[in-house]
């Protein structure tokens, strides 16, 4: 049998990264974390993505109300190992418990850019002339 060589994620790599990302919220929010940082900050875990073997579990974030959001990320990542422990009981059915690694979650200020692209004049104006046409 050969394997797919799809870089897409499997369904099952979806199935855990969405389990994972539900448990590092609830770590989160019952404030299992002691870090003055992170207990200061509201934050918002927008996507899980797991590797191939399920042994890296990689967690976009978004702090909200921060300015300034490497400060929370390097928070986030020195307290990874605690909170990979906290992990245990929401994710016992594993049979390795996955690495956390946190990054920036960017993809709010792409949406932000098509968005104003989106309401350029240039742009109206193409749009227009498409309605002009019809």
């Amino acid at each position: 049998m050969t394997r797919a060589t799809s870089s897409a994620p499997s369904q099952r790599m979806l199935r855990v990264g969405e389990q994972v990302r539900a448990a590092i919220t609830q770590v989160l929010q019952r404030g299992e974390v002691r870090d003055d940082v992170i207990e200061a900050t509201v934050i918002s875990i927008s996507e899980v993505r797991m590797s191939p073997d399920l042994k890296i579990a990689t967690a976009y974030v978004t702090p909200l109300g921060v300015s300034d959001h490497s400060i929370v990320i390097e928070a986030l990542n020195r307290n990874a190992r605690f909170m990979r422990g906290r992990l245990g009981p929401q994710l016992r059915q594993m049979k390795y418990m996955p690495e956390l690694r946190f990054r920036d979650d960017t993809s709010f200020d792409n949406y932000q850019k098509i968005d104003e692209l989106l309401r350029s004049p240039e742009v109206s104006r193409d749009l227009d002339g498409d309605n002009d046409e019809q």
